[in-house]
């Protein structure tokens, strides 16, 4: 590690720790607080908006020891968008169909700053897929997906900035071994993940204060901006499926959630108590043994996604089949994916099944 981004890492963990509790106290003056309900875990009133402590922290930290380029630029500006409209709605209650509205602009602002997907590797034959213009939707909708995935497992003290200070770690290491501008990332990487610790000690059970839409949307933001400009840029077959098992986590407990809420006909924005956290609680888990065993999950991931830019194609799908295997039986066992979802599983693997057993008796 350069001495510029340890110095950075160090500022922005100092920075996070100091700007906190003052963030706290302005939570609690403009009312920036969560109030307990039926839905939720807390049984008091806390202050929200402690992102804004995050995103401070990380955008000094770089500022500080940065020679800013349009990608350093666009990264930042579209941080405060992002920041701002979580402010908002941590004051005020957006409705969804506006928060999405600021999200989509809010990713769109990369963009002119260079920041997009601009191939794809196809898995089956390794050859690049250039996009063009089709780059610009597919960012966009990455950016928002991964936004609102980190926004969705905000269920729990500590388990939002947790996942995503784990994320960071992976994506340094991922983006670090790769080398040339991979090194510039996995240096952004470790100053978010530096700037998540630094906040984790006000939010870790029992937490002080909450990330709030602010923090949560800031980090998924951050993440999939960062997952862009470092892996998404990577000409091998593998890379296209490196951030989502570094995101796995709050990737699989969106679409869990929609399809639990497709199969039930709800409003797949109608919140539930069904996420992966709300399901371990009802297991038994206490509140700290469910936040730890997810980071643990998280671990795991992270080290597959890692392992995954370092074995061969063959060895890296094997390792993606042993993973989906293991998230499909857990999944089931732990019953986030819904009686539906369940049963159109367990009727493809029949199928698959019958399908062996025919191709066997030929």
């Amino acid at each position: 590690m350069s001495y510029n981004i340890l110095m950075a890492v160090l500022l922005a963990l100092a920075l996070a720790l100091v700007f906190t509790p003052w963030v706290r106290k302005v939570a609690f003056k403009i009312g920036a607080i969560d109030q307990p309900e039926q839905r939720k875990v807390h049984s008091k009133i806390m202050p929200r908006m402690g992102g804004l402590a995050v995103y401070l922290a990380f955008a000094a930290a770089v500022l500080f020891t940065h020679q800013l380029d349009n990608k350093l630029i666009g990264l930042l500006v579209g941080g405060l968008v992002i920041v701002l409209l979580g402010i908002l709605d941590d004051t005020r209650g957006l409705p969804a169909k506006v928060k999405l509205v600021g999200q989509i602009a809010a990713a769109a602002v990369v963009i002119p700053f260079g920041i997009q997907v601009e191939f794809i590797t196809n898995p089956i034959n390794a050859q690049m897929v250039h996009l063009g213009n089709w780059g610009i939707p597919v960012t966009i909708f990455w950016i928002i997906s991964v936004t609102n995935a980190v926004n969705l497992i905000d269920g729990l003290d500590g388990l939002a900035g947790g996942t995503s200070f784990i994320a960071a770690l992976t994506l340094a290491a991922v983006t670090w071994q790769m080398g040339g501008l991979g090194m510039e990332v996995a240096g952004l990487a470790l100053i978010l993940a530096a700037a998540t610790l630094g906040f984790l000690k006000y939010n870790f059970y029992p937490a002080k204060i909450f990330l709030g839409d602010t923090g949560s949307m800031f980090l998924g933001y951050a993440l999939s901006t960062l997952a862009v400009m470092g892996v998404a840029k990577a000409a091998t077959a593998i890379s296209v499926i490196v951030p989502m098992v570094i995101l796995g986590i709050p990737l699989l407990d969106v679409l869990f959630a929609i399809l639990r809420r497709y199969q039930s006909h709800r409003p797949i924005f109608q919140p539930d108590k069904e996420h992966l956290h709300h399901r371990m609680m009802a297991l038994g888990f206490s509140h700290k043994q469910t936040v730890l065993a997810i980071y643990a999950v998280n671990l795991l991931l992270g080290v597959s996604a890692f392992l995954l830019t370092v074995l061969s194609d063959s060895q890296a799908v094997l390792l993606l089949l042993i993973l989906a295997v293991i998230i499909i039986v857990a999944a089931n066992k732990i019953g986030v994916i819904g009686k539906a979802a369940k049963t159109g599983i367990q009727s493809t693997v029949s199928a698959s099944q019958n399908l062996q057993q025919r191709s066997s008796k030929m």
